[in-house]
């Protein structure tokens, strides 16, 4: 086990063997920032002070040359080779409200829900704590490196996963060719794009592919809480041809209290839909009309869907923190 020292405001912590300096700050219930716990989006940087450590990926997109040249590093990648001092800024607002956790979790159930998304549910032994929106760390057998999958229904002891199947993808082949039994580790909860239950305005939920599991989570969070009584809670869900369409009834007893809304963004010729035609974020903006900069507003989607997102919203007038979302790119 290794000490890390933060040298900006001389807190330590400890690191298990093979853990990472995000995750083990976490778990201490320090507010090291980030968000895609990935590689990706460079949130969890720090400066390297004293020791060594190594990377999990040796490339990660969030790193840049630059970053390396300062002797700067991610926090999500870098596994320490003994006690460190590293140097970031904690905020509170990264501190856990629950405390990631590291189990074995047994596949229980798969169901399909298009044509390339599958919602697969993990039991774990003990109640999992979460909140609806945040996501967990697979580790898949065979699979060099951890991904990032967002839970789709309420805590529990069974965590569920609405998964899209990337084709030559490593993790999601063994996870599509998994069978009930098959077990695998669960790193969780992460995430701070989860439901703000104590704010007193309507809920918009956008959702692209696989982003529809954290915007159920959070759907059916609003509802078990109470919020649809005095708030409108509406989900918009884009796909791009009827094979991609999905029902209200992926919210189950929800369904009834929740607005839902499917679009589609190149529906194939001939086929008979009847629904809003465009990306999601612009059928949200149509249908909403001025009362969306009112709202608090949660996504999920591919990388270009998140930037189109923030700028519809911005000239919408929707104040910043109003956007609630994780960066996995």
């Amino acid at each position: 086990m290794a000490t890390i020292t933060n040298t900006r405001d001389d807190t330590r912590f400890d690191c298990e063997a093979g853990d990472t300096v995000l995750r083990a700050a976490l778990r201490a219930g320090v507010g090291m920032p980030y968000s895609c716990n990935t590689g990706s989006c460079g949130n969890c940087r720090f400066d390297l002070v004293e020791g060594t450590v190594s990377h999990l990926r040796d490339d990660p997109p969030g790193l840049s040359e630059k970053d390396r040249a300062r002797n700067r590093w991610l926090g999500c990648q870098a596994v320490p080779n003994g006690d460190c001092a590293v140097k970031f800024r904690a905020m509170e607002e990264y501190v856990p409200i629950v405390t990631p956790e590291r189990r074995t979790a047994e596949l229980v159930s798969v169901d399909k829900i298009t044509r390339d998304i599958s919602d697969f549910a993990f039991h774990m032994d003990g109640a999992g704590d979460f909140r609806p929106g945040q996501y967990a760390l697979l580790t898949v057998p065979g699979v060099e490196g951890a991904r990032a999958y967002s839970m789709s229904n309420l805590p529990g002891d069974t965590w569920n996963f609405m998964i899209k199947h990337a084709p030559g993808g490593a993790a999601t082949d063994w996870l599509f060719n998994a069978a009930p039994g098959a077990t695998l580790e669960i790193d969780g909860p992460f995430g701070t794009a989860f439901l703000r239950e104590e704010s007193d305005r309507d809920i918009v939920l956008l959702a692209g592919g696989s982003g529809l599991s954290p915007m159920v989570s959070i759907a059916l969070g609003a509802v078990a809480a109470g919020l649809d009584k005095g708030r409108r809670i509406h989900l918009f869900y884009g796909g791009r041809e009827t094979k991609d369409l999905c029902t209200p009834d992926i919210l189950g007893a929800a369904k009834d209290k929740v607005g839902f809304t499917a679009a589609l963004s190149a529906p194939e010729g001939g086929a008979d839909w009847q629904g809003p035609t465009g990306l999601v974020h612009e059928v949200a903006r149509n249908k909403m009309g001025e009362a969306l900069k009112g709202c608090d507003i949660y996504f999920a989607g591919p990388a270009v869907m998140s930037s189109a997102v923030q700028q519809m919203a911005h000239a919408a007038g929707v104040p910043m923190d109003r956007l609630f979302f994780d960066e996995f790119y």
